[in-house]
């Protein structure tokens, strides 16, 4: 008896003491979409497996990769900076809620302009990316740039070749600057393009604009700094000639309206205020609902990145949600018994 009684002790400590143990160690979290936050949820996951021991796995490809992954239910999660239509939230038997803001900047190589310095406005990055403006030193170009030596160079417009949430951001704001592309082309993730050449992801973009002088595209900020590309400053809807950086994207951030009973559907471009950059967005997180254990380990994940990662946010350029949206969000998982 005195045996059976040590080997049952035994038994249990194996099982109690060791399974949760092992099985919590071996869990990882897979994610795929956005390119536009993958430098933050690197960092994210990063800093959630040195203080849980759980990883997460998260794929940067693109918006549409991701929508399509959770609608096939593939992934644990998905992302996307274009949100999902409450419709389209629902038929899909989907949560979506926001994770952080962000913005996206024009990049260009040009070798004889000095760094950040080039202007532009919506009216002629349109003109651009619609094949009008051909040359550098057009008058469209020239009257926003007064004594700058503008070459007289061919321009090449670079544009995501992949379904993109970045794309979705960037066109998105096309449409309300200019009424041709709003008839011509209109928004999404993916668009027929008229003119230059595609690239993969917002590292795609970034590299192609890098390596190729009198090249001009759109990325999220973050990839603009961590590729020393140069970007333009750009004139906002009142008028204003703004930089891309932390204080233009929290103005432009602050009158999003991102409200729970719309799954937090907002868009965030040209923004009526006096120093909000034109082109930002948030971008979005996608559960599927039936998933009830897998969804509150992602819930875990994001909630403490909501208490612990704004300053890896800030480091590198994104803004970080209020706290009063981080509360509507953390309600919403309560309602799905996610928190």
């Amino acid at each position: 008896m005195k045996y059976l009684s040590l080997l049952l002790g035994w038994l249990i400590f194996l099982i109690v003491g060791c399974g949760p143990k092992e099985e919590k160690a071996q869990r990882t979290l897979n994610g795929a979409g956005a390119t536009f936050p993958y430098p933050l949820y690197a960092s994210w996951a990063s800093e959630y497996y040195k203080n849980t021991k759980i990883k997460v796995n998260y794929q940067s490809i693109g918006s549409g990769g991701g929508i399509r992954q959770i609608i096939e239910r593939t992934v644990d999660f998905g992302a996307t900076d274009m949100p999902l239509k409450p419709e389209e939230v629902e038929k899909n038997n989907l949560i979506q809620f926001p994770a952080v803001i962000g913005g996206v900047v024009l990049v260009v190589n040009l070798p004889e302009v000095p760094p950040n310095s080039l202007v532009l406005d919506g009216n002629t990055v349109c003109k651009i990316f619609l094949g009008e403006i051909k040359s550098w030193d057009s008058p469209e170009i020239k009257a926003l740039n007064p004594g700058v030596n503008l070459p007289s160079k061919p321009l090449t417009p670079i544009y995501r070749s992949d379904g993109s949430g970045t794309t979705a951001i960037f066109t998105h704001y096309l449409t309300q600057v200019c009424p041709k592309w709003a008839k011509e082309v209109g928004f999404g993730t993916s668009v027929n393009w008229k003119a230059g050449l595609g690239a993969k992801g917002n590292e795609g973009v970034a590299n192609y604009v890098q390596r190729t002088p009198y090249t001009i595209g759109y990325v999220e900020y973050a990839y603009a700094l961590q590729n020393k590309l140069s970007w333009t400053k750009m004139k906002n809807a009142v008028g204003n000639i703004v930089v891309p950086e932390e204080s233009s994207f929290k103005e432009a951030a602050s009158f999003a309206k991102l409200e729970p009973e719309k799954h937090f559907y907002t868009w965030i471009t040209n923004v009526s205020e006096k120093n909000a950059w034109p082109i930002v967005g948030a971008t979005y997180i996608l559960l599927a609902k039936e998933k009830t254990e897998v969804n509150k380990e992602v819930v875990k994940f994001f909630d403490w990145a909501f208490k612990n990662g704004d300053s890896m946010a800030k480091n590198l350029h994104y803004v970080p949600l209020p706290e009063e949206v981080k509360e509507k969000i953390r309600n919403l998982w309560k309602s799905h018994n996610l928190y």
